[in-house]
């Protein structure tokens, strides 16, 4: 059997953002997460949260990680994940939450442009977008090891970026989406939560 990809990262964000989530996902049913990485938070969040579908995705050369995770967990609600790169084919399923964590500043910014442009495909009417992470605002980072972490990331490839906040979330409002919390994390990150408003509202 293969060995479960592990993140130490997810291990220690896990709870932080779960308190977020059953907030914020408490009258969801059906999620996408995109960016599943390892799979480890997709069984950690439908574990505790089994009124929801977790919906993984990722791209192709990270699906086996996550279906060691899922079927390790065997859990109810993890259906088999989806192969989505945001440059390429998206689902045509709508969901009404959208998860994604530490994946905007490993895209370079037209993608993340795509990722946004393409949401509006599976975002139902009254969705929830949470996105986790470092970000900037006004232009600064919020501590001297997110600056490093961003300097370590150009290092290795020059198109990633921590994003900055005010850009992303005109990304969301163009969309119709509005932030409804913007919540501190542990390790200087972020949990942004956006709710897609109808016409109506």
């Amino acid at each position: 059997m293969t060995e479960r990809p592990f993140a130490p990262a997810c291990e220690r964000n896990k709870e932080p953002i779960l308190s977020v989530l059953r907030e914020h996902f408490a009258d969801r049913k059906q999620v996408l997460e995109i960016g599943s990485g390892t799979g480890q938070h997709a069984v950690h969040f439908a574990a505790n949260l089994p009124h929801l579908v977790w919906q993984t995705s990722d791209r192709a050369e990270n699906l086996p990680g996550v279906v060691s995770w899922l079927s390790h967990a065997r859990l109810p609600n993890t259906p088999p994940p989806l192969e989505l790169d945001v440059t390429g084919d998206w689902p045509s399923q709508r969901f009404d939450a959208v998860f994604s964590a530490n994946t905007l500043h490993i895209m370079s910014w037209p993608e993340v442009e795509t990722f946004f442009a393409n949401l509006a495909g599976v975002l139902a009417a009254d969705a929830v977008l949470a996105i986790y992470g470092p970000f900037r605002y006004e232009g600064r980072h919020t501590s001297d090891s997110n600056a490093a972490f961003e300097a370590s990331l150009q290092a290795a490839v020059p198109h990633r970026a921590i994003r900055d906040f005010e850009a992303v979330d005109a990304l969301a409002q163009d969309l119709g989406l509005k932030l409804v919390e913007d919540r501190a994390m542990p390790a200087n990150n972020r949990c942004l939560m956006w709710r897609r408003i109808s016409s109506t509202e």
